[in-house]
Formats: C-alpha cells, structure tokens, sequence
C-alpha cells in the first residue's frame, strides 16, 4: 500500500457521505476507478448497496447529523480496513427559499445537514487519520458558497459555513499531514436539480462560460484529484467546477464581444 508520499489512490481507503447516488456516487466511481477502496455512507439503504457493489465497496447506513452514527461508522470502517485515509463530506441537501419565506425549523435543518454534518465528520476522522500518517478529506460546498445567490438562504449560509470551516480544519489538522480542501460545484445535473429545472445540453446554462450545466463525473473527478496524493500540496483551497459561473458576470461579455449565445 502506498504512503503519504505515493502517487494516486491505490489501496486507500475512503469514506463518501451521500455516496448513494450524484455527486457522491460519482466521486466514488472515479476514486475506486484509481484503486481506492471506497465505503458509501447514506441513508439510502437500497441505492447505497446498490452503489458499493457497483464498485466494489462497502455501505454503512449512516446520519451524518448524528455523532454517534459518526462514530458507529468510523470504528466500523477501522474494524474493517485497519485505517481511514480519505473522507469526502458529500451528504446534503437543497433550498430554495428567499429569507423572508424561510422558516427557521427549516433554515435550521438545512444548517444542521450541509454544515454541522460536515463538522462533525472532520471531528470524527481526524483520530483516525493522524493514527495513519495522514488523509485528506474533500467538503463539497457550492458554487453557493462563493457568491451570493438569491433564494438560498439555508442552503447558501450553509456552503458558505462549509467554505469557512474547511479553512478553519486545513489550519489545525495541517500539522498532522492531513489535507482538507473544499469543491464547488456550479449547477449539476442530478436527481435534485432536476426537480428544480436543470436540464443537460449546450446553451442551457447561460450563467456558466461554458453554457451548459455540470454532470456529476466532472465533480467527481476534482474530488478524487484532491483526495489523491497528486494533490499533496493542495489544502486549504477552494476549487470551482461551474463551468465559469462564479468567475465573472457572463451576461455582459456576449454585449462586449458582439457574440450573443
């Protein structure tokens, strides 16, 4: 098995919150597609199996709200694999709501998946991982985290908060050689966006430079760069993958350069 020090993700044993389907599942096919041992962690028993088969993994039902499920599931992967190297905070949800519709029971909710469920995952992985040298861990926030979008109250302040606590955990588990990065997925076909509208094709995007919307293998394999040791000497940071949507206001450059969509 490779070290810290070694290329890839041969061997490496790597936990997907969420990973029962889109961005998750994604994220772990491109990781067990590079020799990662994969461990999908949902609360969907069927899809989660499901997945894990797929790619030669293991499931553990799992609430990433709960710190005991935490708990639960990384002893279990221990048990298991003998170490945790990589652990990717995928688990979340959406919310559409401007501030003055927001309830707070649901602004809360939202809060305690997307953000305090990202918290409690580096609180229960850091032992393990210092334990094996080192890891890296990938939270995934938004495109919503780097820039105000309106209707978001929940689900913004919360990838915002993702955003901060990435930060925050890359500063103090630095020393103990494990990398914590956050990805920002621009509008992504999945089943959750397609309930708001998202639609796969060229031109039907027109936010994003590249005018179309995302599918969850180009997530997927941002995620599986940066919990790789290709990127050993990548933390702290905040990598985009919109297609341009956050990078600049695309509206005007079709008005400056004459070429419309």
């Amino acid at each position: 098995m490779p070290g810290p020090e070694g290329k890839g993700l041969d061997g490496k044993v790597v936990v997907v919150t969420g990973g029962a389907r889109g961005i998750g599942a994604a994220a772990a096919a491109a990781m067990a597609g590079e020799g990662a041992r994969v461990v999908i962690a949902d609360l969907l028993e069927e899809d989660g199996r499901a997945t894990a088969a797929e790619h030669g993994g293991t499931f553990h039902r799992h609430d990433v709200t709960s710190e005991e499920s935490w708990r639960t599931v990384v002893e279990a992967v221990v048990a298991e694999h003998g170490r945790i190297d990589g652990l990717v905070n995928n688990a979340g949800i959406s919310s559409n709501l401007v501030i003055e519709h927001e309830s707070a029971e649901h602004f809360e909710r939202v809060l305690k998946i997307n953000l305090t469920g990202v918290f409690l995952g580096l609180k229960a992985v850091v032992g393990p991982m210092r334990a094996a040298g080192g890891g890296s861990i990938v939270n995934i926030s938004s495109a919503a985290g780097l820039t105000a979008l309106p209707g978001t109250s929940g689900y913004g302040a919360s990838k915002w908060g993702v955003r901060g606590l990435t930060k925050i955990a890359a500063i103090e588990f630095g020393p103990s050689r494990i990398r914590v990065n956050s990805v920002h997925p621009g509008m992504t076909y999945t089943a959750m966006t397609a309930e708001h509208g998202a639609r796969v094709g060229k031109g039907l995007f027109p936010l994003a430079a590249l005018g179309r919307v995302g599918v969850p293998d180009e997530i997927g394999a941002a995620v599986s760069f940066l919990i790789s040791d290709a990127a050993s000497y990548v933390t702290g940071a905040e990598l985009a993958v919109d297609g341009g949507w956050t990078a600049g206001e695309v509206v005007m450059l079709g008005q400056v350069t004459g070429q419309g969509r």
